[in-house]
């Protein structure tokens, strides 16, 4: 029987004529990661946090090339005449962005070119944030899928451990930490660097390993785990086969969100005296230097510029995940 006009603008199912399908517009089959980056491009506003995270990557990494082109090294001081330029005047205030003597962002307060020393620094705070967090996913995914797939005892003793870690106040065991270690004397610890890692670490992989736990725990009753189960799969085959491959995409959202809390755990820790030690450039360092002269109205841009870089970088990052987090989500539409 055939279907009437008004049928078909309600959208009723086509009959087929004489055993051929009509002529007409065909679904197209599309995968979750095809549906993942559909999502993704339509996102805007990831897109433009994705550029600013590119945007500093890349201005960290050209820190050396940009060191050559200006002929100023991080460390080094131009504090008179006799240094190649004065970037001190008679009261020792440095002097602002002047683009004929190749200093874009001016000098710091021991006359060293900002421009140099801001893009070094955005070198370093990446560094550590994004090994901070390569450790911290990598703890953390271990620990909580033990929690959640063992559970019992297991489950308990590692649950205790993460809440007596948070538990713990994150800057004042900085301070403590920083009070009670003479860095000159530990050879490994002497820039630093190293420090501000552990830190950083020890406290941030029970937030992932909370996360994983909660999310093992959930796939933990699926029914493929249940089949894995009946013909014998073991423990360490079921997390690292079934369970970690359902954890990829989750583990990789968060990563991107975990960068930025870790960018700015660097810069709290230099700012309070504790994270990167001079001449080595940090974000936070600065931040600390430049307060005392812009508190009497002088050198805006030795706190503007390095302030700015922090800001960017975090922004683009919190953007970034964001959006990887909206795309990932099947109940977000765009």
């Amino acid at each position: 029987m055939a279907q009437s006009a008004t049928d078909f603008e309600r959208g009723a199912p086509s009959v087929l004529v004489g055993g051929e399908e009509p002529e007409g517009p065909k679904t197209v089959a599309r995968s979750p990661r095809q549906l993942f980056w559909a999502k993704f491009k339509r996102d805007k506003v990831a897109l433009f946090g994705g550029f600013l995270v590119l945007l500093m990557i890349a201005g960290a990494l050209l820190s050396p090339l940009a060191a050559k082109v200006t002929g100023h090294d991080y460390d080094e001081q131009f504090r008179g005449p006799q240094d190649g330029a004065t970037m001190l005047n008679d009261f020792g205030t440095p002097l602002g962005p002047n683009i004929s003597e190749k200093f874009y962002f001016g000098a710091d307060d021991l006359g060293r070119d900002l421009f140099v020393r801001v893009l070094r620094g955005g070198w370093v705070s990446l560094r550590i944030a994004i090994l901070a967090t390569g450790l911290e996913i990598t703890i953390g995914v271990l620990l909580g899928m033990l929690a959640g797939y063992l559970r019992g005892w297991v489950d308990t003793v590692l649950s205790r451990l993460m809440d007596l870690i948070l538990s713990i106040p994150f800057l004042l065991l900085g301070i403590s930490l920083s009070v009670s270690l003479n860095l000159d004397d530990w050879f490994f610890l002497k820039n630093g660097e190293p420090l501000v890692l552990m830190i950083i670490v020890f406290f941030g992989w029970p937030y992932i390993a909370r996360i994983v736990r909660g999310q093992t725990l959930s796939i933990r009753e699926a029914q493929f785990i249940e089949a894995a189960h009946s013909i014998g799969a073991s423990a360490r085959w079921m997390m690292m086969k079934e369970i970690l491959p359902n954890l990829v995409a989750p583990i990789l959202v968060y990563a991107t969100l975990i960068v930025p809390v870790n960018i700015i755990a660097e810069a709290a820790l230099s700012f309070l005296g504790v994270g990167i030690q001079e001449p080595t450039p940090a974000w936070g360092t600065m931040l600390a230097r430049a307060k005392d002269f812009v508190i009497y109205g002088a050198a805006w841009w030795y706190m503007f510029f390095p302030g700015l870089a922090l800001f960017l970088t975090v922004l683009g990052f919190n953007l970034l995940g964001d959006g990887l987090r909206d795309a990932a989500d099947p109940k977000t539409a765009h």
